[in-house]
């Protein structure tokens, strides 16, 4: 685990998140364990539990007794839904808030932000696909 700031159960919780928005947890899949987390995370397992915990909490994970904990049907869709919701409030308030102090409006709002995008968009070269 790397972010200091964050704690471990948490950094671990997103871990599991990650995987499971870039595809490497499927539906059914499988968790590992909490005391493979533990192990691989060199970690008590009651933090790995926590943070595995917490998943189940929100419905991303679900428990099979005796065999393990596994990604819920639709995790993938509530894990995006709760981060574009944690994006527009971690970035997108702000934003609103600060353009209306500077007396933006919507659309020239709209129009900085198209220009930057622009900025950030890989050129493509002719005939190939942007």
């Amino acid at each position: 685990m790397n972010d200091d700031g964050k704690a471990l159960f948490l950094q671990i919780a997103e871990a599991i998140e990650e995987q499971i928005v870039d595809g490497t947890l499927g539906e059914e899949s499988q968790v590992p364990s909490t005391n493979e987390l533990a192990a691989f995370y060199r970690i008590n397992p009651a933090t790995a539990g926590k943070g595995v915990n917490m998943l189940v909490d929100s419905g991303v994970l679900y428990k099979r007794r005796g065999v393990g904990m596994f990604v819920a049907p639709g995790a993938r869709d509530r894990v995006l839904s709760d981060r574009r919701e944690a994006f527009a409030d971690r970035y997108l308030e702000p934003l609103l808030a600060e353009a209306a102090r500077l007396g933006l409006s919507a659309d020239t709002l709209t129009s900085l932000i198209r220009e930057r995008a622009e900025q950030h968009t890989p050129q493509t070269t002719e005939g190939s696909p942007r």
